[in-house]
């Protein structure tokens, strides 16, 4: 019987010295640092000289006491001053320069330092911290707001460890990434993430495209750089998405693509000469593909052609762009970029749909200029109804003044629209200028009547004018 239990209880003490074998091989293996971390150690100290501080100070400001800025909060008259004002001539204590921190990185040996238009924006005195401490008062070269890059020079008495740029159109979504930056003044810090997408356009304007990442980027990361595995800057840290102020895993950097093209020519001469078109375009929505009666929902629809513009003559309203020098356009937000990246004065080929069938078309880019439209209004006389569930009235002269309606444009004022109207449902609004229905102008009331008894194509394609600007709808009419 003893020989029995004996030879049973053995398995069971082979089995377990098998465990605490493999338990202590684990143990020694996590212990131990992968590959993959010795290699991402060994990038961030490589790098990691190149990445600076900035330090963007403003000057000493007064402050009246009416002013929002003025915390009259523990102030011993801080109530009667919030109702009524402060007296005559009474102003807060000058407050001392204000210091805002940001990162950037050296571009070249020579001192130049690229980081974010909005860390050094208004600073009367810009400051380059490099990772050994040094401080160097620096030169803003030239900044861009729209697209939120700055490049700043510094003379440090030596050549300095510079980063080279990657090209950002070949990374992938799902590569590691690495950021280094300041992030609330704490310098040098070190995070890692991976793209988690490509070409976000987060309202920041129609010339910067962003690469999202979960990298943890927090303030002070701003103009921070964004490697890739390889050590290459692949884009540069701008902003994040944040309910709280910090990191949620919502970073976006600008691509580098678009940095090497900016910092070029800010370094040219300190200013940008970006690439003009002189069109208003759209994206082509699943309606106004049908309204347009083609296919495929891509590409960019021209809604307006500035007069004396590179493409006046050239294109036309309601041409859809399908590229650019070769270059696809899948949406509206690919044309601005590809054309402010374009040098001025380049002779450019580009295909476009018009009435069902592509064309190519040559034109020459020219600068870009800016125009501010006025805001949308509206105007009170009401002259008659139309089939589309809107009531509208002649283009006075004053109501052009009003709406910032050019001219140029001749059409009827949207003075009402029914709720439930298939004007109200594809987005019409009170003030809109009707200025065309399918392929007939709409100068008066009675020339919009006579254009939707005569349309056949049902959404009908519907160009408004709204403050100024033309855009596309497609409205049902059936």
């Amino acid at each position: 019987m003893s020989t029995r239990k004996s030879s049973l209880l053995l398995p069971r003490a082979s089995n377990w010295m098998g465990v605490s074998a493999l338990s202590a091989a684990m143990l020694a293996t996590t212990a131990l640092p992968s590959l993959a971390d010795e290699a991402l150690a060994d990038l961030v100290e490589a790098v990691s000289p190149s990445v600076v501080t900035i330090i963007a100070e403003q000057d000493t400001t007064t402050t009246p006491t009416q002013s929002q800025d003025f915390d009259l909060e523990g102030h011993p008259f801080g109530e009667f001053f919030k109702r009524f004002g402060g007296p005559e001539g009474f102003n807060t204590p000058e407050r001392g320069p204000s210091q805002g921190l940001g990162s950037g990185f050296v571009l070249d040996e020579e001192g130049y330092i690229v980081t974010n238009h909005h860390v050094v924006d208004n600073a009367s005195t810009v400051t380059v911290r490099l990772s050994d401490d040094r401080e160097f008062e620096a030169e803003v070269v030239g900044t861009d707001p729209l697209t939120d890059l700055a490049v700043l020079k510094i003379d440090a008495g030596e050549s300095l460890q510079a980063v080279d740029l990657g090209d950002s159109d070949i990374i992938r979504v799902g590569e590691d990434v690495v950021a280094i930056g300041n992030p609330f003044g704490l310098s040098s810090t070190v995070t890692t993430g991976i793209v988690s997408a490509k070409g976000r356009s987060i309202s920041q304007g129609p010339y910067a495209e962003f690469i999202q990442t979960d990298a943890a980027i927090n303030k002070g990361n701003s103009g921070g750089p964004l490697f890739n595995m390889e050590g290459e800057v692949v884009g540069v840290n701008s902003a994040i998405y944040s309910p709280s102020g910090g990191s949620v895993g919502l970073g976006f950097a600008v691509t580098s693509n678009i940095v090497d093209h900016i910092t070029t020519d800010l370094r040219d001469d300190g200013e940008i000469s970006r690439g003009w078109l002189g069109v208003s375009i759209q994206n082509v929505s699943p309606e106004l593909a049908a309204a347009l009666g083609i296919e495929a929902s891509s590409g960019a629809l021209v809604s307006d052609v500035v007069s004396g513009s590179p493409a006046d003559g050239v294109l036309l309203q309601g041409d859809v762009i399908l590229s650019f020098n070769d270059d696809a356009v899948d949406s509206s937000r690919d044309l601005p970029i590809l054309v402010g990246t374009t040098k001025v004065g380049t002779n450019s080929v580009l295909t476009v749909l018009r009435d069902g069938k592509q064309e190519q078309l040559e034109l020459t880019i020219g600068q870009y200029q800016t125009a501010e439209a006025d805001v949308d209004s509206t105007v009170d006389t009401n002259v008659s109804g139309t089939a589309l569930g809107v009531t509208v009235a002649p283009l006075t002269e004053a109501a052009r003044a009003e709406m910032g309606v050019g001219d140029t444009v001749d059409g009827v004022v949207v003075t009402d629209l029914k709720p439930d109207s298939p004007a109200a449902k594809a987005g019409l609004q009170r003030g809109d200028v009707i200025v065309k229905l399918g392929s007939q102008d709409t100068a008066t009331p009675d020339a919009l009547k006579a254009a939707l008894d005569s349309e056949k194509t049902d959404p009908a394609l519907v160009l408004i004018n709204r403050g100024g600007s033309q855009i596309f709808v497609a409205v049902e009419i059936a």
